[in-house]
């Protein structure tokens, strides 16, 4: 069964950066795309990157480019998200999921998240 574990959030002064983890376990990374999505309170959630793990492509928000970077390590079967430049509107709790193939199917498997506050 597809499993994913996100970790690494905490808090970060605005300006900073931090990398966030997904584990994904219980099927091959090669079959799934892997998104990362952000929730902030009172607002829906939205995809903000995507990676096509098959190729590499990979997919960003326009409020995240050029900030965030997705990538894998096949070894570890995990996705970081590398964000800089944080800024306070990006608080929110942040989530990985699988879509099969790319990044444009349906996600499932949604994690728990991890929480994300830039602030001062």
């Amino acid at each position: 069964q597809l499993r994913l574990v996100e970790s690494g959030g905490g808090l970060v002064q605005p300006g900073g950066s931090l990398r966030i983890s997904c584990a994904v376990s219980g099927y091959s990374l090669d079959y799934y795309a892997i998104g990362w999505f952000r929730q902030a309170p009172g607002k829906e959630r939205d995809r903000i990157a995507c990676i096509k793990n098959s190729n590499g492509e990979t997919v960003y928000a326009d409020s995240v480019k050029g900030r965030f970077t997705i990538s894998t390590d096949n070894a570890k079967k995990t996705v970081y998200l590398q964000m800089i430049s944080l800024k306070p509107d990006d608080t929110a709790v942040y989530y990985c999921a699988a879509a099969p193939r790319n990044c444009y199917r349906e996600y499932e498997s949604y994690g728990q998240g991890t929480q994300v506050t830039v602030s001062s």
